[in-house]
């Protein structure tokens, strides 16, 4: 099974209006491989062989709350996984939270960039605390985006910071731990419980950082991520399938590591 855990999709009548204003608030950067709609990221999972999609939706406000964990909730299938979102800056956190849960989504996205909070500051920390508590993943944007100008709020220090204040749960820093930030990720991040995802990498570190880092982290906390549609989930499988690591660790993090922290 291959399961990609970092993709974005909104709906039809939003995706294109949201994929033009992404794509020039990068400066065009990165361009996209499908057209945003879950039938386009459905059309690419057929052509690329991945099972399972989780879908990362970022939540800017507190009004998007109740809406978009209803439209993330009812896109789900066989193939289409769901994390919800929640507004960092808010009282109502656990409310928010328990709403997720109700959908039966599997975790909360966050972005310390477009949602403006430091990533370990103790208020974000009882945040995920309240989160893990209810079993429920964390995943984070982490390091570089080219929609902002450093210094960057979250960074491989910071999720170590993370990894050293929260006890048990599932967090998961996308972009190999820190886009761009790689040197650090191996300082810093590497041999932490903090999962990696890979989304958006093999086009920017190299094989032989790859290498280093997993040595040091364990594959086992390696998951497959595209960052669709942004990255070539295509491109990044391939990348994984020939490196020179075993069959087993290569089937662990294309999909049998998220299978298991997902409870599929």
């Amino acid at each position: 099974m291959t399961i990609d855990i970092h993709t974005h999709v909104f709906p039809d009548t939003l995706a294109p209006k949201a994929i033009a204003a992404l794509f020039e608030s990068i400066n065009g950067l990165y361009t996209p491989v499908h057209d945003g709609t879950v039938s386009g990221l459905l059309g690419k999972m057929d052509s690329w062989g991945i099972d399972i999609s989780v879908i990362q939706p970022v939540v800017t406000k507190q009004s998007q709350v109740v809406k978009t964990n209803e439209w993330v909730s009812g896109i789900q299938s066989e193939r289409i996984i769901g994390f919800g979102g929640i507004y960092p800056h808010t009282d109502n956190y656990k409310e928010d939270i328990d709403f997720v849960v109700s959908l039966g989504l599997k975790g909360l996205k966050f972005h310390a960039e477009y949602q403006d909070f430091i990533l370990d500051s103790p208020e974000m920390l009882k945040i995920y605390d309240y989160a893990l508590s209810k079993n429920l993943i964390i995943l984070h944007h982490a390091g570089y985006d080219p929609a902002f100008t450093p210094p960057f709020r979250s960074n491989p220090e910071r999720f170590a910071n993370i990894a050293r204040e929260l006890k048990g749960g599932t967090i998961i820093a996308a972009h190999f731990g820190g886009h761009a930030q790689w040197d650090d990720v191996y300082t810093y991040l590497a041999g932490t419980e903090i999962y990696l995802d890979t989304s958006m990498g093999f086009e920017y570190f190299t094989r032989e950082q790859f290498l280093s880092i997993k040595e040091k982290h364990g594959a086992d906390k390696i998951l497959f991520g595209s960052d669709s549609p942004w990255s070539s989930a295509g491109t990044e499988i391939q990348h994984i399938k020939s490196l020179p690591i075993s069959n087993e660790e290569k089937l662990a993090i294309l999909g049998g590591n998220a299978k298991r922290i997902l409870n599929l």
